[in-house]
């Protein structure tokens, strides 16, 4: 069986600067992206999930001759339909052996900043990283054949960044965009070379969940 977590705290050390710093022109995209995922449920709010706290995430990587970096929607966002650049963070660097993040902007990074930042660290094609909520994913992960991290790493730690490092590589053999953490209840990490590509595989995912019938016990 999978462990389970506590949704939406953050366990890295940030550096946050609170500073005007992302316009809309620069989540446009992504945001029009994240409100499907809202529409799905697989970012979202509910009182009956998580003890109503807000889940699921998106990220996108950007990149120019002064600046780098990704932005990510901001920490307890999820249960709002749609975004503007101040629910946005810009995180301009990020350790995972050290376990800190640096970001910026007018709300603090998701609590998954440190594993986005992993996944665009391991590998220069992806542009978009997606974490979800999705049981219908995470409890036939083992049917489904889908990669999983260790039920002993927790979310937003350097022991879940960890192990992303060390699934990545079979995922990038394989061709596999999405992975399920063993340690966060329902989470379900996608990725790809553009935010239409991250989102099309988790949904591409939940229909063949759906398609398999009835929940197994977990992975």
């Amino acid at each position: 069986m999978m462990s389970t977590t506590a949704e939406g705290v953050s366990k890295f050390t940030l550096q946050f600067v609170e500073q005007e710093c992302i316009d809309d022109a620069m989540i446009r995209e992504v945001e029009a992206w994240r409100q499907i995922l809202w529409r799905l449920g697989l970012i979202g709010r509910s009182p009956e999930r998580y003890d109503g706290t807000g889940y699921g995430n998106i990220s996108v990587r950007i990149s120019g001759d002064n600046f780098a970096g990704f932005l990510v929607s901001g920490t307890q966002t999820g249960g709002l339909p749609a975004l503007s650049a101040k629910h946005y963070a810009w995180v301009t660097d990020w350790d995972p052996a050290g376990n800190t993040v640096t970001a910026r902007g007018l709300t603090a990074p998701s609590s998954e900043a440190l594993t986005h930042g992993q996944i665009y660290g391991l590998d220069d094609a992806v542009q978009c990283v997606v974490h979800a909520h999705c049981p219908e994913i995470w409890l036939q992960a083992d049917r489904l054949h889908l990669p999983c991290t260790d039920p002993a790493a927790s979310y937003g730690t350097p022991e879940m960044a960890r192990e992303v490092q060390r699934i990545f590589a079979d995922c990038r053999r394989s061709g596999q965009r999405l992975l399920v953490m063993g340690g966060h209840l329902d989470g379900v990490i996608s990725f790809g070379e553009n935010p239409a590509g991250a989102v099309g595989v988790m949904i591409e995912m939940l229909a063949l969940s759906l398609a398999q019938g009835g929940p197994e016990d977990g992975p």
